[in-house]
């Protein structure tokens, strides 16, 4: 609650000085994210405590590895020489933080070794791992193309005609046909990775006509295996290899015309479980995440 501040017309955030005016959909997400921060602050951990630390910002609530630390007996270190788990965490695009030195010995270290998430990083990691291209040279390329900012969580994409001259930061991929069973539907396979491996599928759908934008009508947890193929679900193994991500999202998407699939995005601070989720399956992935984890700080 501290890191909110409750005015007569909206909230307004302390860490970082947004503020979101009160409407009812703003109403209805903040009243959803406050039962599911309720929810898991409550629940018992399901193993023996730990220490964990988050640096160079601490993660606040609203991230998922808070919710998933806490369920799985993660208390928050008073510094990272007494942290059992020392978790590399900034909001950035790219972060080239060095692991700490004066860690407690055999301390776990997550997300050291990513560094980059910036979009061309990722359109080059998905290529290596699916073999097939993402990215395009835009002015080169003939026909539609998505042009999206190199920052992650921007959600500034639109398509354009190629070819066209390449702006400064910003990226340009294919447009993958993403849509659902519904056309008017476009579907995002969000999946939570720990360890290099998918844990928890979150189908996200959304008007095409909104195609950009993080506001979904539909959200349904799967399991890996009721998404994705065994070469798939290694591909995505593959993927978070290349670019040295322990734990975060990535956003799959599926190519309704030849099932081929791309990551088009990565985060390794990712915010979750998605707001339109119900909140039994929040707490459901919650607690799948918080035994994976427990099981990826176990190993030496």
């Amino acid at each position: 609650m501290r890191d909110f501040e409750f005015g007569l017309t909206g909230l307004t955030v302390r860490k970082t000085g947004a503020r979101v005016p009160y409407s009812p959909s703003v109403l209805a997400d903040v009243t959803a994210w406050f039962r599911f921060f309720f929810s898991w602050r409550s629940t018992p951990p399901i193993g023996e405590r730990f220490t964990i630390a988050f640096t160079p910002e601490r993660a606040r609530p609203w991230y998922l590895v808070r919710a998933v630390a806490h369920v799985a007996g993660g208390v928050l270190a008073k510094t990272l020489s007494d942290a059992d788990v020392v978790m590399q965490f900034e909001d950035a695009t790219i972060s080239p933080n060095a692991a700490p030195t004066n860690l407690k010995p055999g301390a776990k270290l997550i997300n050291f070794n990513c560094t980059d998430i910036s979009k061309s990083r990722v359109a080059a990691a998905s290529e290596a791992a699916f073999g097939t291209p993402l990215a395009v040279d835009p002015e080169r390329y003939v026909g539609p193309a998505v042009e999206k900012s190199q920052i992650n969580a921007a959600h500034d994409g639109h398509i354009v005609q190629c070819p066209t001259p390449a702006l400064p930061g910003r990226a340009y991929q294919r447009v993958i046909d993403n849509r659902a069973l519904d056309p008017d539907l476009v579907e995002d396979l969000r999946t939570s990775t720990l360890g290099g491996k998918p844990i928890v599928v979150f189908i996200k759908r959304r008007p095409v006509t909104k195609r950009f934008q993080n506001t979904n009508v539909q959200v349904e947890m799967r399991a890996p295996e009721q998404v994705f193929t065994a070469q798939e679900i290694e591909q995505i193994s593959a993927f978070t290899r290349e670019i040295g991500l322990d734990w975060g999202g990535v956003d799959v998407l599926r190519d309704r015309n030849d099932g081929k699939l791309y990551i088009v995005d990565a985060n390794k601070t990712d915010m979750g479980p998605p707001i339109a989720l119900n909140l039994a399956d929040k707490m459901r992935a919650t607690f799948i995440l918080a035994r994976a984890f427990r099981a990826h700080i176990a190993k030496s």
